[in-house]
């Protein structure tokens, strides 16, 4: 019987290993019946029973325990292959414990031999053979696609406004969105050698009663031989583009009903200012109102056409006077507060203009009706056009039924007069509200930056929805009509010319974050004037913005079904052909560092509704995937118009959402910010708890990669090249560059040198890639999270430098700062 005996007796270190077999095994036992309970996999309950026996039999001595746990590791291999094929990352929890324990026992200390009989042997051949299959794992990449773009140039004559070479007057560089700069300095032959050539503190760090997700997503102006830097606490500065020198601040002086504590607000958060020069406009004429045929209106399928103007129809807004002969701000920046004003400010001197509203400001809360501090302002930049500044508002989501109006008002850029506003309560009145009225409440929200196309006369708004998100039972045909989607309004008169929708009867917070971006798009037909609309569910919607109507085929595709008591859901949602919707979630796709919180959320997975795409929220609680940061959000896409390619970064991150009766809204944990706690939709029927699906370790359930650059080329509408792209040195316990793949907030930029940018990931880097092949060219280090899209221009030395803010974000846990960050080829 001796033969049978790892040794005559049990070692000690045999006998603890023992132990720690059986407490893994009861550990997946427990969690493997629950498991099996739910329709899900059998692995961890026969992986328990295997583990529990091999322990009794490891403390007990028995060469059994070396040939069982052989057994179990081979068995392992196979069935984590089954599952994932040959993918390290999801091969890790899966397997890289029991081939550690596996080492261990081929260790003579714990067999209590050193000869290898066929037991170790057996043991030897299940671990080399495991290792075989990790280091095999390491030559795949799981969802890259190589390629490259082949072509330099396509023949396509822009019409986006024309613009210096070296500035970045607009968020977006031009008014049409496209991220996109003609400066050629830096390419992928040089990338390589970029280097911090100037940094900034602009000194506004969140303080202790500051909102949670207090962020700095700006992307900073280059105008007027300045950089104009805009802060989370809404104070304006002007920067020597060389140096990085402080040139004028101007402080709108906060005025909160508690200037110290933003505590409450959701967010503290300033993406831009807008500049206006009049120079820029000399000799060219007013926009006039124009009226477009219904037959020409593009709306979303089954959505009535809007009729067109009639001699009934309520007057339209009158254009805006000529601007007056001397005006004493010919530049102007417009700053949206956080206190809701409109403050126009002298973009020489820092100081604000005396001909614009009240003494320089307009105040954004009239009409607005009643609303806590911090639950209405503008977050972004407003639009500006020839003779308009026009702007929306940010609500603050799920807090009540009763929020203020998304209302956009368009007023005079030289006196600030009201010219017209459009709600989409009440879209077809655009003069303006009188006095002592108030907008529709609660009226979908235009919360992202526009984009304006003043050739066509029209501005384009990604508009939200009417709060709350995941409840919809109450909603309005006008709030139904005019949300989740892209919006055209007439610049002269506010007159709707065309809307499109993306997502009907929205449940899911699918809010069009991005800015509407516009090119002229070279197609079979003729190069036609396109809008692009990048959204969370991964669709990026390819319109002509002439008339709304699809360049991509859109198609109407059946969802999910059956929401709770009260509301309903859309039989069918719009999918557009060019996408980067992710496939369903499965349960093989549930990720943990180790096999115990795998299996927890394969636990969580299975407790949670969850038919894919569009699965309706529940009081079982839904997955939502793409989650409610989306695929694109606010940093939206970077086209390169001569290439005609779009470069983007595409995240993947799932969310949970349940909703919770209102009476029991008091009794579920405090709502901290959007995203964490109880959202009280007070006077709903149901409050909803969101969260990302994480597993007890904090960490996603969801397995990597989180987040890619990719490019498309728009001809084609075909993949070039995805990566996944960022580590988690900076996310996980020990920091540890790993290629994992990491969600990114904010966009990318691409340049005529073949070189984009993006600094959103959460780790903290600045990156330039080659757009031709995606491959990374260079990597600088950011002392704080670069949750912004950055921006390129050229100094007053004409040199190139590409510039990000670093500021962190909040909601995200990336490192906090006020840094701006300027980086340039060295110097000759």
């Amino acid at each position: 019987m001796n033969a049978e005996l790892l040794s005559p007796r049990a070692t000690g270190p045999g006998k603890v290993l023992g132990i720690l077999f059986v407490l893994f095994g009861v550990l997946l036992l427990a969690g493997g019946i629950k498991l099996a309970m739910l329709g899900g996999s059998l692995y961890y309950l026969i992986a328990g029973v295997a583990l529990v026996l091999c322990g009794i039999l490891l403390f007990l001595g028995h060469a059994a325990a070396i040939w069982l746990y052989a057994l179990f590791l081979f068995g392992s291999t196979l069935w984590a292959l089954y599952e994932v094929r040959l993918d390290w990352w999801q091969l890790v929890p899966r397997l890289a414990l029991w081939f550690a324990l596996g080492l261990l026992l081929l260790l003579p200390v714990f067999r209590g031999t050193s000869r290898f009989t066929g037991a170790g042997w057996g043991l030897a051949s299940a671990v080399v053979i495991a290792g075989l299959v990790a280091l095999a794992s390491l030559f795949t990449h799981p969802g890259r696609i190589e390629g490259a773009l082949e072509r330099e140039v396509a023949a396509v004559e822009s019409m986006a406004p024309p613009i210096e070479p070296g500035d970045w007057p607009s968020y977006g560089r031009s008014p049409f969105g496209d991220r996109y700069s003609p400066l050629d300095q830096i390419t992928p032959e040089n990338a390589g050698d970029l280097e911090l050539a100037w940094s900034y503190r602009t000194g506004d760090v969140p303080g202790p009663g500051d909102p949670q997700e207090t962020t700095a997503e700006n992307t900073p102006l280059k105008a007027n031989g300045m950089l104009y830097v805009c802060t989370p606490h809404s104070q304006v500065i002007a920067l020597d583009p060389d140096t990085g020198k402080e040139i004028w601040r101007f402080d709108p002086k906060l005025s909160t009903q508690d200037a110290d504590s933003f505590k409450g607000w959701a967010h503290m958060t300033c993406r831009g200012v807008a500049y206006h020069d009049e120079a820029a406009y000399v000799g060219q004429p007013a926009a006039t109102p124009t009226q477009v045929p219904a037959d020409e209106t593009a709306l979303a399928e089954g959505a009535p056409a809007a009729e067109p103007p009639t001699e009934a129809a309520p007057p339209v807004a009158e254009a805006p006077a000529p601007a007056p002969v001397e005006n004493p701000c010919p530049r102007r920046l417009f700053l949206p507060t956080a206190d809701t004003r409109l403050i126009a400010i002298n973009a020489d001197t820092g100081k604000t203009c005396p001909d614009f509203g009240d003494n320089g400001s307009v105040d954004l809360a009239t009409g607005i009706g009643d609303f806590q501090p911090g639950g209405y302002y503008s977050t972004s930049p407003p639009a500006v056009t020839r003779d308009l500044v026009i702007i929306g508002g940010h609500v603050t989501d799920n807090v009540s039924i009763d929020e203020p109006s998304g209302v956009i008002r368009a007023y005079d850029v030289r006196s600030g007069r009201l010219v017209w506003n459009w709600d989409s309560g009440n879209p077809d009145v655009t003069t303006p509200l009188p006095e002592g009225q108030t907008y529709t409440r609660n009226s979908p929200n235009m919360w992202s930056i526009m984009s304006v196309d003043e050739t066509l006369g029209m501005i384009y708004l990604p508009m939200g929805n009417q709060t709350p998100d995941q409840w919809g039972g109450n909603r309005t045909p006008a709030s139904e009509k005019y949300s989740a989607g892209i919006t055209a309004l007439d610049i002269a008169t506010g007159q709707v010319r065309w809307t499109r929708q993306f997502v009907h009867h929205d449940l899911w917070d699918m809010d069009v974050g991005g800015q509407p971006t516009l090119m002229d798009l070279q197609t079979d037909q003729g190069t036609r004037p396109a809008l692009l609309a990048s959204t969370k569910q991964g669709s990026i919607y390819v319109l002509d913005r002439s008339n709304g109507e699809p360049i991509v085929p859109i198609h109407e595709r059946p969802v999910p079904q059956g929401a709770v008591e009260g509301d309903f859901t859309a039989p069918t949602q719009p999918f557009s052909e060019l996408s980067f919707t992710p496939p369903e979630l499965r349960e093989a796709d549930m990720w943990g560092g180790t096999p115990f919180d795998q299996m927890l959320c394969r636990i969580q997975f299975r407790s949670l509704r969850y038919e894919g795409i569009f699965t309706p929220p529940s009081l079982q609680g839904s997955l939502v995937y793409p989650g409610n940061f989306g695929v694109f959000d606010w940093g939206g896409i970077s086209v390169d118009p001569v290439r005609q390619i779009a470069v983007l970064n595409p995240s993947y991150m799932a969310f949970t959402s349940q909703l919770v009766p209102s009476a029991q809204v008091e009794g579920g944990p405090e709502r901290k910010s959007e995203t964490e706690g109880v959202q009280p939709n007070k006077g709903a029927p149901y409050g909803v708890i969101l969260q990302p699906l994480l597993s007890p370790l904090g960490l996603p359930c969801q397995a990597p990669a989180w987040g890619y650059v990719a490019a498309v080329d728009l001809t084609t509408n075909e993949t070039l090249w995805m990566h996944k792209n960022g580590t988690v040195r900076d996310n996980a316990p020990i920091p540890m560059p790993l290629p994992m793949g990491v969600p990114s907030l904010g966009g990318m930029v691409t340049t005529a040198g073949g070189v984009a940018f993006l600094g959103g990931t959460l780790d903290q880097f600045l990156r330039a890639y080659d757009v031709r092949t995606g491959e990374q060219l260079w990597e600088g280090r950011l002392p704080a999270g670069g949750q912004a899209t950055p921006m390129t221009y050229t100094g007053k030395n004409g040199r190139q430098y590409v510039l990000i803010v670093a500021g962190g974000h909040g909601s995200l846990g990336t490192r906090q700062g006020d840094y701006v960050m300027a980086y340039a080829l060295p110097k000759k």
